[in-house]
């Protein structure tokens, strides 16, 4: 090959030779491990590796996210504010609320009367942040998160504000925050699917969730979400049928694939190429589920450590321990809904249930984490769609009391990931009603999320019907000072 080219009339020695090949060698070698399928045969287009790429270091390599559906009232949680206890009864300033719109539930109220806290108030760690006594476990791990007391959003009521936090968008048929990062970085484990769904239900009243939460949407449908199940089954429809053996399905699927070849080289259909990939998904799932969600060989120092409820299918702790062994085993995005958090009416109660439901599990999946030497590398996201109200739905009871939606300002909390820990961030009035300090906007939080993993939210875009879309729409901000 020297030798040809020596007699094109290139300047072109054996040392040079031999450095322009070896670069060029490591060059393959680093494409090849960045991107397993690169040299797979076939020339997938720029797009498709470009978006296959961090942007830049990630910080964090996995997510799971703690999603309290129903938006768990901040006031009762990590936002203490001892004038609404001083206050009790008295009207809310039109000061502070400033002719806030609201819902449907308190609108017609002609009176509404500041309600504190039913419950005491802490302060924990070197942050001294203050924590109710509802989140004792919680507060055993404050050094390690951090609360974020300035979350704000644009929806007031379930629906749309549950599907702005996971899409960037009120409206359906948006990519989730998880499908955006199956698309943007894949999965680190072949037998595993990049984004997966966990489901449990509290005590509490609920709202329900809906697949369009997980939904692809306009992203190849590779990208969806799998949700998991509490029944003999995880994952629906992933067993052979007892007739068929390992081999017969395997040749079963191989024909399948070789007709939907075929088609897809016909009618050049996205379609039918994920079709086929999902059915070689299921086909790996098969020995990997099933090895996930056993829990038998947790050491009892685990099952203690999440509380007994993790031995239960379905329920929020033993979601809990499954998203760690999820995240630990190459899952990118792992989503868990607890349902129950839409405290109207009988608050105290129903809040202190939610809690006990929620609390030792969560800090248990921080402790876990840090002990396996994981947190570093996995974002751990807890919070609602919204805050609550300052002021009582209803008539104040002794003991007893609602709040309706509050979106303009609410708290949530993140840890591991490359997030600062040990911290309070942001700030409210002594109402708890309005942010007086470093506002963070629901895209602000998903440009914040991306960057973590190290993905420029305005570059990790995808066009659909003739305009570019992307997670955090037009807007959004990084977060900087979160970062550690």
């Amino acid at each position: 090959m020297e030798k040809e080219l020596l007699e094109q009339g290139l300047n072109l020695n054996r040392r040079k030779f031999l450095s322009k090949l070896s670069l060029g060698v490591g060059s393959a070698a680093l494409g090849s491990l960045l991107i397993p399928d690169l040299f797979k045969g076939g020339s997938p287009d720029e797009e498709a590796i470009m978006a296959a790429l961090p942007h830049f270091a990630p910080k964090a390599k996995r997510v799971i996210y703690l999603f309290q559906n129903g938006a768990p009232s901040q006031l009762e949680s990590f936002d203490y504010k001892p004038l609404l206890n001083k206050n009790m009864g008295q009207e809310l300033p039109e000061s502070i609320r400033k002719g806030q719109r609201l819902t449907g539930m308190t609108a017609g109220q002609s009176s509404f009367p500041l309600v504190g806290s039913y419950f005491k108030f802490n302060q924990y760690g070197e942050s001294r942040a203050w924590i109710s006594e509802i989140f004792p476990h919680t507060a055993s791990v404050v050094d390690d998160i951090c609360i974020v007391k300035s979350m704000h959003t644009e929806a007031i009521n379930h629906d749309p504000a549950l599907t702005f936090f996971q899409t960037g968008a009120q409206v359906g048929n948006r990519p989730s925050m998880g499908s955006w990062l199956s698309y943007g970085l894949g999965s680190e484990n072949s037998n595993l699917p990049a984004f997966c769904v966990l489901l449990s239900r509290g005590k509490g009243n609920g709202q329900g969730v809906y697949s369009k939460l997980w939904s692809n949407g306009f992203l190849d449908a590779t990208h969806q979400g799998v949700q998991f199940s509490n029944s003999e089954d995880p994952v629906l429809y992933l067993k052979d049928p007892k007739s068929m053996s390992r081999d017969e399905r395997r040749k079963m699927l191989d024909q399948i694939s070789a007709m939907n070849d075929l088609s897809y080289r016909e009618f050049n259909d996205p379609a039918i190429s994920a079709k086929i990939q999902q059915y070689e998904m299921a086909f790996r799932m098969q020995t990997a589920v099933p090895e996930m969600t056993d829990v038998s060989k947790e050491p009892d120092s685990i099952i203690k450590m999440y509380g007994p409820d993790c031995l239960v299918p379905g329920t929020y702790a033993a979601n809990c321990l499954l998203a760690r062994k999820l995240s630990e085993s190459g899952v990118r995005f792992v989503q868990l809904y607890h349902q129950g958090w839409d405290q109207h009416g009988d608050l105290p109660d129903q809040m202190a249930m939610q809690a006990k439901d929620v609390d030792q599990a969560s800090a248990a999946l921080i402790k876990d984490l840090k002990q396996r030497g994981l947190l570093d590398e996995t974002l751990v996201i807890w919070g609602g769609e919204f805050g609550r109200t300052n002021y009582c739905q209803g008539k104040i009871q002794p003991n007893n009391y609602g709040r309706d939606h509050h979106p303009r300002a609410f708290s949530i909390w993140m840890a591991g990931g490359g997030v600062k820990s040990g911290m309070v961030y942001g700030e409210t009035d002594e109402f708890g009603y309005n942010i007086t300090e470093n506002p963070v906007h629901v895209h602000d939080f998903q440009a914040t999320m991306l960057h973590l993993m190290g993905i420029d939210h305005e570059r990790l875009t995808y066009k659909h019907l003739g305009r570019r879309y992307r997670l955090t729409d037009v807007s959004g901000k990084v977060v900087k000072d979160l970062l550690a």
